[in-house]
């Protein structure tokens, strides 16, 4: 009897998924273009990504698999380039390989857009798919409080904060903010949200 009621909840946060990955792959898509920060185009990438995952429709044809699985290893090959600046581009890769797993775990019924980003119980492997969820539960609990606690010690647009939760620089290459440091983490925060949300439906 609940069934219509659960249908309805289940779309409407599935739909809200997806405009929380949209508007921030927006952001990001919008920093990259005005500093060239190339953190900021995977991040984009990423962001619409997910965003096209999580809609609840039945899209059918058969494309969205390989072109999801297409666009996650791209974005996991950028991420592998970026991590010639350090390790802090790690959270990079793992955020790509992590939306290639849930993409080869959805199987046929990703490419048929049957059910969005639900996979349904036992998809993928516990094991990998509990380390992932405790990654990303990590990360949104200390990405939340550095930013609640930034937010109230630091400057949102200093060039010295422009950092995200993950140590990533946001700088264009000449010590200028790529932009608002609070904006930026928040942004990052909202992936991992969405992330984390996707992950829990496995």
């Amino acid at each position: 009897m609940h069934g219509p009621a659960t249908s309805l909840s289940t779309s409407v946060s599935a739909w809200l998924l997806v405009l929380l990955c949209g508007v921030s792959g927006a952001y990001c898509l919008r920093r990259a273009g005005r500093a060239g920060d190339g953190a900021a185009a995977g991040e984009a990438a990423m962001g619409f990504g997910m965003a096209v995952m999580a809609v609840p429709l039945r899209l059918g044809g058969g494309w969205q698999a390989p072109v999801l699985g297409a666009v996650f290893c791209g974005a996991a090959l950028h991420a592998l380039w970026l991590l010639r600046g350090g390790p802090h581009h790690a959270h990079h890769l793992v955020g790509s390989l992590t939306m290639l797993y849930m993409v080869l775990a959805a199987g046929p019924g990703a490419a048929s857009g049957s059910s969005g980003h639900t996979h349904g119980p036992g998809a993928g492997l516990p094991l990998l798919t509990g380390l992932l969820l405790l990654y990303y539960a990590g990360y949104v609990v200390l990405g939340g409080a550095r930013l609640v606690t930034v937010g109230g010690t630091g400057s949102a647009g200093s060039a010295g904060s422009a950092g995200s939760a993950d140590g990533t620089d946001h700088t264009d290459g000449t010590g200028a903010a790529a932009g608002p440091a609070e904006m930026i983490r928040a942004c990052r925060l909202a992936m991992g949200i969405g992330m984390l949300a996707m992950l829990l439906t496995m």
